[in-house]
């Protein structure tokens, strides 16, 4: 199978047909096999019940519902997982992205040789209130992760080789740092290109301004366990032993200067009498506390068995 387009969506209803019948049109005019995985990421409207029936009509569509809604990030997910196509297509179910600048993505992929490629939105039909947060964070995200040609982490129309969607793991909200994983997972052929975009058609946005705020944290998330998530006694083990050292070189000179003053003669107030005897004594447990952290998670794993496990109601067309 040449592509398969994964399409999460939430409460889309009235979009729906229209896309469908503009991925049906672009994908016969050339020639290609593929499959459209709609994951129905647990709409209250009929989004599901549309499925049901484009899926009736053509054998080409599959849909995945899940019975609560967990985020884009699992859509992703699992659409990742029953995707069999050689060029992995995603796109959001709004119609702002476009299904004709499939041919180019995949023959980027396929001929020029990229793991993954992303979608820029150059011209955009957003408010202000979320283009410039947009601007922004694409700056910050292109700095930490080292993929400096990106200029939209976060467009949802992007082409994976399938080799990478099988290869990384998408959870939480990290679907926003899709590039940065592959990058991670050795997958360092990234590229952009200029895709168009179109105003919302129907309904309404299903993001707010917290997204950027998450946004952010999910990338410092992301940038530690990149860097310390399989070593954290680097990072906990070397702060935890520099504050126990502080305090401990501190608690020394507080007893010399003691036990000099006593030769003299002068006996003074206790060590317990001084704020910098405890100042000190908390610096010594707060760093063998860092120093514990660091030894328990090299121990521990950071993945959860179930963190990825999402109920999924009914599926269409899967073998």
């Amino acid at each position: 199978m040449d592509i398969s387009v994964i399409v999460p969506l939430f409460n889309e209803a009235e979009s729906l047909p229209e896309l469908h019948k503009w991925i049906q049109r672009v994908m016969r005019a050339n020639h290609f096999t593929y499959e459209v995985i709609f994951v129905n990421d647990g709409s209250t409207d009929e989004s599901w019940q549309v499925i049901e029936r484009l899926s009736g009509d053509d054998p080409n569509v599959r849909g995945i519902k899940f019975r609560r809604n967990y985020g884009k990030s699992p859509a992703l997910f699992c659409g990742f997982r029953a995707a069999g196509g050689d060029v992995v297509i995603t796109m959001d179910a709004d119609l702002q992205d476009s299904p004709d600048e499939i041919p180019a993505l995949y023959r980027m992929i396929t001929e020029e040789g990229y793991d993954l490629v992303s979608g820029y939105k150059q011209k955009r039909y957003d408010p202000l209130t979320k283009t410039i947060p947009t601007k922004l964070f694409n700056a910050t995200a292109r700095r930490i992760s080292g993929i400096h040609n990106l200029h939209d982490f976060n467009c949802g129309l992007k082409a994976y080789r399938r080799e990478v969607v099988k290869n990384i793991e998408v959870y939480g909200e990290m679907h926003r740092y899709i590039p940065y994983l592959a990058k991670e997972a050795g997958f360092a052929r990234i590229g952009e290109k200029v895709v168009h975009h179109q105003a919302r058609k129907y309904g309404t946005t299903k993001f707010g301004i917290n997204r950027f705020f998450n946004g952010y944290l999910d990338l410092l998330t992301l940038w530690f366990l990149t860097n310390f998530g399989k070593k954290p006694m680097h990072v906990f083990g070397l702060l935890g032993s520099f504050v126990f050292f502080i305090g401990f070189i501190a608690l020394v000179w507080l007893g010399c200067e003691k036990a000099v003053n006593l030769c003299n003669g002068v006996y003074g107030d206790l060590l317990a009498s001084h704020a910098s005897f405890y100042i000190a004594l908390t610096a010594m447990l707060l760093g063998t506390q860092l120093f514990l952290a660091g030894f328990i998670g090299d121990l521990v794993s950071r993945s959860s068995d179930r963190r990825n496990d999402y109920q999924i109601e009914k599926e269409i067309n899967f073998q």
